[in-house]
């Protein structure tokens, strides 16, 4: 117990709202590094106030992220609870309780676009086992006019086929697949835990041929690791040749909590990198500039070569009823 300043020994921190909730989370079950609990949450629509974002309302079934990505921006939301290691977002990952109930309440009263998997991958190892993502797609197959996006780096998406053209029958529903390199032994340094680059393309291809609005992101692409002509031009010719409709793509930023893991990761992997990085990122965890606009031109060039579109394109569903609430993408 650390020390007061009086000599005497200091009282613990008092956890107050989430912190709470997750201190006293019961533990659902263990493996090697990870471990699993279960949050109780009063909602599960979270507001997105961004202005860089097309979607008001973001969903993510898990807090944490098992696939362990080394540049992810979310590792943040666990000092939310009290969890200052970085490391604690892919080894204490929690899935929230009652998630499809709570969901089919809080639609009563909101409108607008809906994304899920802004944080954390919906469709992660630990929806195998607690099927909070399929609970909550469950719900949106009942609903109609609305307007979702799903994001995800793995192939267990398949699993949902049935569901996810249910959804699209009466709602706008576009998929994004994130492949930031089909270099599968890059990807295992970038994103150790999560699917191969392989896997999540024959997932766009099945998605494709089950007549779904289905994307790949390139996102985040990295200055120096992924951001080459051949590099990106590789992932966009496969997407192509999948049956992807389009082709998004985001430089990289890095949060604090996100350079915490990152700065390391590049110490070890990419040593001749790391100075450029930490220089560029110091003072801003955005890139602006003229590298920014020289790279989106880039990722355009590209993706007209394989006439891909740069969002996902709107659609009226056959079964809405009435116009989507909300074009995802104007």
């Amino acid at each position: 117990m650390p020390e007061s300043l009086l000599g005497t020994p200091a009282a613990p921190p008092r956890l107050v709202g989430i912190a709470r909730l997750a201190a006293a989370s019961p533990l659902l079950a263990a493996k090697s590094q990870v471990e699993y609990f279960e949050l109780e949450c009063r909602s599960i629509l979270n507001r997105c106030s961004s202005p860089r974002m097309p979607f008001p309302w973001t969903i993510n079934p898990y807090r944490g992220c098992e696939f362990g990505c080394q540049y992810c921006y979310a590792r943040y939301t666990h000092e939310f609870m009290e969890m200052r290691d970085s490391r604690l977002f892919e080894q204490k990952i929690y899935a929230k309780a009652r998630a499809a109930e709570i969901l089919a309440q809080e639609l009563r009263h909101r409108e607008g676009a809906i994304a899920i998997g802004t944080g954390t991958d919906p469709y992660q190892p630990a929806e195998r086992r607690y099927g909070v993502t399929r609970g909550i797609l469950g719900v949106f197959a009942g609903e109609r006019g609305r307007a979702l996006s799903i994001t995800t780096k793995s192939n267990l998406i398949e699993r949902d086929i049935d569901l996810l053209r249910r959804i699209a029958r009466a709602n706008v529903l576009h998929i994004h697949v994130t492949v930031t390199t089909t270099d599968a032994a890059l990807a295992g340094k970038l994103e150790p835990r999560a699917p191969r680059p392989d896997l999540r393309l024959a997932a766009v291809e099945r998605l494709a041929e089950a007549g779904l609005s289905v994307g790949v992101n390139l996102n985040p692409i990295l200055p120096g690791i992924t951001d080459s002509v051949a590099s990106l031009d590789a992932v966009a010719r496969a997407a192509a040749a999948r049956g992807a409709r389009f082709l998004c793509g985001g430089i990289l930023f890095l949060m604090p909590a996100a350079q915490k893991q990152f700065f390391p990761f590049l110490d070890r992997q990419f040593p001749e990198l790391a100075p450029r990085y930490r220089a560029r990122f110091a003072q801003n965890p955005y890139l602006r500039g003229e590298y920014a606009a020289a790279l989106r031109d880039r990722v355009a060039r590209i993706r007209g070569r394989y006439g891909l579109a740069s969002s996902p394109p709107d659609y009226v569903p056959p079964e809405a009823g009435c116009e989507p609430q909300m074009a995802l993408f104007g």
